[in-house]
């Protein structure tokens, strides 16, 4: 039996469904056509509480959001560099939707400067697959921003890091 929308917002903890739903999805979805239809099975649950319950959780807090985490070296993508931004603070947010539009960005929000050592408040993630690429991705970025561009660099990655999201033991 599912619970019912009114009695689902009303939880503020996690309960044992919750656990059982986060230990199903938190090495990544199925590859399938329908894998909510697959843990629901799993789990013997209702497609639908599964559903509201995930959405539940993000609503909460619970969960931060459900997204897909490209291996970008398996797609031939080796370079990677995340650009950081000096912007008009009172531009910040015209520039992050720009920036963060372009299909080799695959991450852009606005972070705290700390001056007057670090005076980027806006980052970007770009993907190439050679150092060349990024660098002229990034130039591009520079004329997109034009004369908010007061400064950037890129930090290029060294090593590969292991990606993963909520885990619960």
């Amino acid at each position: 039996m599912s619970a019912s929308p009114q009695a689902m917002t009303e939880r503020t903890e996690i309960d044992a469904i919750d656990r059982q739903i986060i230990a199903a999805t938190q090495g990544g979805l199925p590859l399938s056509r329908h894998p909510y239809h697959d843990i629901a099975e799993q789990l013997g649950l209702d497609v639908q509480q599964v559903l509201q319950r995930m959405q539940l959780m993000l609503d909460k807090g619970i969960i931060r959001r459900i997204g897909v985490i490209p291996n970008h070296y398996k797609l031939g993508y080796k370079s990677n560099g995340m650009s950081v931004w000096n912007i008009p603070d009172e531009k910040i947010s015209a520039a992050g939707m720009k920036v963060g539009s372009l299909d080799f960005v695959s991450h852009c929000y606005q972070r705290p400067r700390f001056l007057p050592a670090w005076p980027y408040n806006l980052f970007a993630m770009v993907h190439g697959k050679t150092h060349d690429e990024v660098i002229a991705q990034v130039e591009q970025i520079a004329r997109l921003l034009g004369e908010d561009n007061r400064g950037h660099e890129i930090l290029f990655s060294t090593r590969i890091l292991k990606k993963t999201g909520l885990r619960i033991g």
